[in-house]
């Protein structure tokens, strides 16, 4: 069984188990949950796509010589900004068909349609052999054996997804960091408009000499912001490794973080974690997670989350709302982590588990190490003050 089948596993007996209660969860236990229809498919079918287009440009020598000086060195690069600087006319072509599915991923994943393109094309593989490139579409099942690639052709061909292979591949991707920074505005926009609270959270601390974003941000909401406001904040963060495939790029993770208002209202905080980009790795962020001074009790929740493409930011924040909204401050708190989870649609637990791990009932005295309740990520934290200016 695969670590992320394990997670899905031990997330769903707690739910089911009732481990986690407290004698005012009734309420939360009774959360219906909103079913919405799953976007994957629509995702898939605009990235493959792309991924024959542009398989079919590269019988065309001069832009496929000049892509490959473009993507040189594996780094990341929007396909279709790209395919509009040159000069040939299959990259003309290419731009075209690029561009409309452009438009079908943003539809899918729920994003506004000023966001612009999210379409990224890497080289990887054997990148100095003379074989003839393929092309292929970084695959959102984390458990797939083979990965479809194409040639210039038109014809598919099955990689092994455990090996890396031996001719240079270009890989169509999706740009997780941009899709999960304008999801992320997305959700807040919707859960707001929906009555819920929310703020988000720079991915640096103040007081860390990378940023001071996080203090100004959260000050300008804060109950106590003239003379500062007590914070938790992640020292060192770790995901284990759950050996994706080779075609896999960096993860886009994020958390959502949720409690009480000082209003007695549930509020839902997003936070950004875009250096956690590998599993098996221990990062050091000094990253604030929670502004104890924006919530009525001393425990908040923590589920976090990763796009690996098809997640549609609106149907999440639409879901989420649902769910929260019929839970009402009883005077004690409740623990919000079920009620989200129960919330997710129906695509996030199929192939493609957008579910990282969960963090029940943080409290603000809470320090030192806290694992995941599904034991795949596991926090450091300690108490962080944050002076007001």
């Amino acid at each position: 069984m695969s670590v992320r089948k394990q997670l899905r596993t031990a997330l769903c007996g707690l739910a089911l188990t009732g481990i986690v209660v407290t004698a005012a969860q009734g309420p939360a236990a009774a959360t219906p949950v909103v079913e919405v229809a799953a976007k994957a498919s629509s995702v898939s079918a605009a990235t493959d796509a792309a991924a024959r287009s542009l398989a079919r440009s590269l019988a065309d020598s001069a832009w496929r010589a000049e892509l490959r000086r473009a993507v040189a060195g594996g780094k990341e690069t929007g396909l279709k900004a790209l395919a509009d600087k040159s000069r040939t006319g299959a990259a003309a072509s290419l731009a075209v068909d690029v561009a409309a599915a452009d438009r079908s991923v943003l539809a899918a994943k729920g994003l506004d349609r000023d966001t612009g393109g999210l379409l990224t094309v890497t080289l990887t593989g054997a990148t100095d052999s003379r074989r003839a490139p393929l092309v292929a579409v970084d695959a959102s099942d984390d458990e797939a054996t083979t990965i479809t690639a194409y040639d210039a052709s038109g014809r598919s061909h099955a990689l092994d997804a455990s090996r890396t292979p031996d001719m240079p591949v270009y890989v169509i991707g999706i740009d997780g960091e941009g899709a999960v920074e304008a999801g992320l505005k997305v959700l807040e926009r919707e859960l707001a408009a929906a009555g819920v609270t929310t703020t988000s959270t720079p991915a640096t601390a103040p007081g860390t000499g990378t940023s001071a974003s996080a203090a100004s941000t959260s000050a300008s909401a804060s109950a106590s912001a003239d003379t500062g406001y007590w914070t938790s904040r992640i020292t060192s963060v770790r995901l284990n490794d759950d050996k994706e495939p080779w075609i896999k790029g960096d993860a886009e993770i994020f958390s959502i973080v949720s409690g009480f208002g000082l209003d007695g209202k549930v509020r839902v905080d997003t936070v950004t974690h875009p250096y956690l980009n590998d599993e098996g790795t221990t990062y050091y962020p000094n990253q604030i997670l929670v502004n104890w001074s924006q919530y009525k009790y001393n425990l908040a929740d923590v589920v976090m989350m990763e796009d690996d493409g098809d997640t549609n930011y609106s149907a999440l924040a639409k879901a989420i709302a649902t769910a929260l909204l019929t839970i009402a401050d009883l005077g004690a708190y409740i623990p919000l982590v079920d009620p989200v989870i129960d919330a997710l649609p129906s695509s996030f637990w199929t192939d493609d588990p957008d579910f990282v791990d969960a963090w029940y009932t943080l409290a603000r005295e809470t320090t030192g190490t806290r694992d995941g309740a599904a034991g795949n990520g596991r926090f450091t934290l300690d108490r962080y003050w944050v002076s007001a200016l």
